[in-house]
């Protein structure tokens, strides 16, 4: 999805929120994630725990970190106008994006890409895709025998390569240790202390609107 907005640019596939003379503007993961799902159903509002179960999915969060959240994406629109926000708070009921969007299919890559684990479905995007205990990897998997660093897998010139980054406990990909870059394929299993990832690659796309990460 790619949605334009005053002069602001948001690309959920390259994961990049760009504004016209500034460039791009950073924003932490879970606030992308945030605003990526706001904008995709504006001007409808999205009731919190909805917001909860796409955004923190399987975590507990409280209120208080969700307003810290909205703050952080109102400082990156530089959104004070109190009388006409971008991102309008429905009291006691959840947030909307308020403002006029135009939406665009992205053409960023032909293959969308994503890793399946329990009950979380995870986009991946151009370029890399860190997996590990940070808080701020693309697919954060909080669980014993996990890194925080542990691998990677880097999209690129149409291949996803799976890289063990020296963690503790090793990967496997089919039961077979990664020791250098691999090429993964659709339906890979990927191990990583007790987490099993599930690999997938399709030209049919993956809704942008499922991306929801844990810590």
């Amino acid at each position: 999805m790619t949605a334009r907005f005053g002069p602001f640019t948001l690309d959920s596939e390259r994961r990049q929120l760009t504004h016209d003379a500034a460039g791009e503007i950073h924003l932490t993961p879970r606030a992308f994630d945030l605003l990526v799902l706001l904008v995709a159903e504006a001007p409808r509002v999205v009731r919190k725990s909805e917001l909860h179960d796409r955004v923190w999915a399987g975590t507990f969060v409280s209120d208080a970190t969700v307003v810290g959240v909205v703050k952080e994406i109102r400082r990156a629109l530089d959104d004070r106008d109190r009388h006409a926000p971008l991102v309008r708070t429905a009291h006691g009921v959840g947030y909307a994006f308020a403002g006029a969007v135009d939406m665009r299919e992205s053409h960023a890559s032909a293959v969308s890409r994503w890793v399946v684990a329990g009950a979380r479905r995870i986009s991946l995007s151009e370029g890399e895709n860190l997996i590990g205990r940070d808080p701020v990897a693309t697919v954060c998997l909080d669980a014993p025998g996990i890194s925080r660093r542990h691998a990677r897998i880097v999209v690129v010139n149409g291949e996803a390569l799976l890289e063990d980054l020296e963690s503790k406990n090793g990967t496997t990909v089919g039961d077979v240790a990664v020791t250098a870059k691999v090429a993964l394929h659709d339906g890979d299993c990927i191990k990583m202390g007790d987490v099993l990832l599930i690999y997938h690659a399709s030209a049919s796309g993956v809704s942008t609107q499922t991306i929801a990460r844990q810590r």
